[in-house]
């Protein structure tokens, strides 16, 4: 309960903000209300697309109940990862020997 107490306490010094946040938030709705297209009409456009997405999450759903992912499917990005997080295996490091041997190319003169 102390944390309920310490908002309780929050909001009464910040109470100005909080009301000017309520006015703007229910200034926004009213005048989304009033201006925006109503909701009948929101679903009726949009009604393909939420039927279609509705049925890909169930068959997604369906999916992963008939047969779960792999017991090793975590460790199935670890390369691509690490190989784009610049991580390089220890076998592909170049050793100092060849490092040093490699000379870089002369500057060209403009």
């Amino acid at each position: 309960m102390a944390s309920k107490a310490k908002l309780g306490e929050l909001m009464w010094e910040h109470r100005l903000q909080a009301a000017a946040l309520v006015a703007v938030v229910a200034a926004t709705a009213v005048s989304i209300s009033a201006l925006g297209p109503r909701l009948g009409a929101v679903l009726s456009f949009f009604w393909p697309l939420l039927v279609s997405t509705g049925f890909f999450l169930v068959a997604v759903a369906v999916l992963l109940r008939i047969s779960p992912p792999p017991a090793g499917a975590d460790e199935s990005g670890k390369e691509l990862i690490d190989f784009v997080a610049g991580c390089r295996p220890e076998h592909l490091v170049p050793d100092a020997a060849a490092v040093a041997a490699v000379e870089a190319p002369p500057e060209p003169e403009i």
